[in-house]
């Protein structure tokens, strides 16, 4: 659904999907009255599949919107997501809007929640991280009748506006960088895939590019948890304990690169000629090393910067506003970590 054809969905709607009345609708949905279990099963399930959620200021405000927007992140741990968030802050300073944050852990089942209770509260927009979503978040984001900006990655089909890099062209780049740099076998240290799709697609973008060179990557693992300098140690000292041949290691985020950095360093290992090293998403840690990684811009700030002027712009705008996609260029910043750059 458009803009121009969407619009939020009423108690009569889910009375028509489930085929109750509208006031035994409203009282399963307020927990109120005598409902059965099976029909409040029932309601519940055709809420759900049609995206509606319940609106908490009903009656409250005319306009049936607060200035609040809805800004949906993974992690604030993970040192990516607060300079998306200074962009989105800055961007938002100069109006009437303010972003309140909710955090899904990567996990689609909380995103659900986290979603359905900011909803429910009626902001004036949404910004959320990533294009995967289980299909009942996507049902409320297309049913909430609101301006969503999807954030951080363009590979895929967005609900509505969309603002990020290509994961896959990023990693099909530093795949590229590292075979015109002379590095033949190459090793990758990364996050499981499952649930953190960005990091899957640049892995995807990243083997294909080395296929097309003729090289298979050397030796891999995976790892879940946090993303911390003592298990970018750990991983490095077991993959080349595995495989002392690897020239390159390319890290699935500079945080666990840094670890590999240093944890090579002590050893007395010649970087980059021995060995070279990247990682990915460019944070300020990296400044204040002795040696600099490799690593790729993942535009975090103008990302959440460029989302947030869309959302404002499209509240002025109202129903007249179509949606846009926004893909950003990163650039990758050799650093102290490979050869011949």
């Amino acid at each position: 659904m458009t803009p121009k054809d969407n619009r939020p969905l009423t108690l009569r709607d889910v009375s028509e999907e489930s085929g109750v009345s509208e006031m035994t609708v409203s009282r399963v949905l307020r927990n109120r009255g005598d409902v059965s279990a099976s029909t409040r099963e029932r309601v519940l399930a055709a809420a759900k599949r049609i995206g509606y959620v319940p609106n908490k200021i009903a009656g409250a405000l005319a306009s049936q919107r607060v200035n609040l927007v809805a800004v949906i992140i993974p992690s604030m741990s993970n040192m990516v997501f607060p300079e998306v968030m200074t962009g989105i802050s800055d961007a938002l300073d100069e109006t009437d809007l303010q972003p309140v944050v909710g955090i899904t852990g990567y996990q689609p089942e909380k995103e659900e929640k986290v979603l359905y209770e900011m909803l429910s509260w009626r902001p004036s927009g949404v910004i959320l991280a990533g294009i995967e979503h289980s299909d009942a978040s996507r049902a409320m984001l297309k049913a909430s009748g609101i301006p969503i900006v999807e954030i951080m990655d363009v590979d895929g089909t967005p609900v509505d506006s969309v603002v990020g890099i290509s994961h896959r062209r990023a990693g099909q780049q530093m795949a590229e960088a590292i075979v015109e740099s002379g590095y033949k076998r190459i090793g990758f240290l990364g996050t499981k895939m499952m649930l953190d799709h960005r990091a899957r697609k640049r892995f995807e973008g990243f083997t294909q590019a080395l296929a097309k060179a003729g090289i298979e990557v050397a030796d891999q693992e995976f790892y879940s948890g946090g993303s911390a300098l003592a298990k970018g140690r750990e991983m490095t000292a077991q993959i080349l304990e595995r495989s002392p041949g690897l020239d390159f290691i390319y890290y699935s985020n500079d945080m666990i690169g840094v670890g590999g950095l240093l944890y090579l360093q002590e050893q007395g290992i010649d970087i980059p000629n021995k060995i070279g090293l990247a990682g990915f998403n460019g944070v300020n840690l990296l400044k204040g090393l002795p040696k600099r990684l490799a690593t790729m811009d993942a535009c975090r700030y103008d990302i959440g910067k460029k989302a947030a002027e869309i959302i404002a712009a499209r509240v002025d705008q109202g129903d007249e506003a179509e949606p846009v996609t926004v893909a950003l260029e990163p650039t990758i910043d050799f650093g102290d970590t490979f050869r011949n750059h």
